[in-house]
């Protein structure tokens, strides 16, 4: 357990202390985005109370696939851990691809087990931070495209915002609410686009570039 993220949080909130998220070496997929998630939860100074629980563990299971975490609160400290190697206080079964919406009832403590749903489901920026965080992160991904152009549908018209400058663009276009969700790493790209929600312009090796940008900010990687 030697990845470490402070993350501090956000005004608003004299208050409140840091919280310190931890997660594992090597860490899985799923410990990766239940740290990423709650470190946004973190910074924008959601669900604290539950962030600084005095000592609780809390198992996550997929509803889909074998995959499952522990986390575990511990004042401040919150750490995430693959598998769940000891009885949790509450067991919650999620889907991964719907922000950890609950598949079932929960199994243990309710209460903590609402308190834990609340740390990961952190307010989603608006599209145009999240497009601007999106690209910061893609830019080291090697083959991204020197472009990105997001496009939505404002009160007023197309919206749009370009980041980025050079010869190949690629363009993704939606909701709002979608963009903000795949560009925060929310939701998985190739998720969204099977819903066909989801607009793109570019070519299938950028698409292949573009699914790993958006993994990095899923995952934090």
């Amino acid at each position: 357990m030697t990845e470490t993220t402070t993350a501090p949080a956000v005004s608003g909130a004299a208050t409140a202390t840091e919280v310190d998220v931890r997660i594992e070496d090597d860490a899985t997929p799923l410990v990766r985005l239940i740290g990423r998630t709650l470190r946004d939860s973190a910074r924008a100074g959601h669900a604290l109370q539950a962030l600084r629980k005095p000592a609780a563990t809390v198992a996550i299971r997929s509803h889909e696939t074998p995959q499952a975490a522990t986390i575990a609160f511990t004042g401040g400290v919150v750490e995430v851990s693959s598998g769940v190697p000891v009885e949790p206080d509450a067991t919650i079964t999620v889907d991964l691809n719907a922000r950890f919406a609950p598949a079932g009832a929960p199994s243990g403590d309710a209460e903590l087990a609402a308190d834990a749903l609340l740390a990961l489901s952190p307010p989603v920026p608006d599209w145009r931070t999240a497009a601007e965080h999106f690209w910061t992160a893609a830019r080291s991904v090697p083959g991204i495209p020197d472009v990105l152009i997001a496009v939505t549908e404002g009160p007023e018209g197309l919206e749009q915002v370009v980041l980025g400058e050079g010869t190949t663009h690629y363009l993704i276009a939606g909701a709002p609410e979608t963009l903000a969700g795949v560009f925060s790493g929310a939701d998985d790209l190739l998720a969204v686009l099977s819903t066909g929600v989801l607009g793109i312009q570019g070519t299938l090796s950028q698409l292949s570039v573009m699914v790993g940008a958006s993994w990095k900010v899923r995952y934090d990687v």
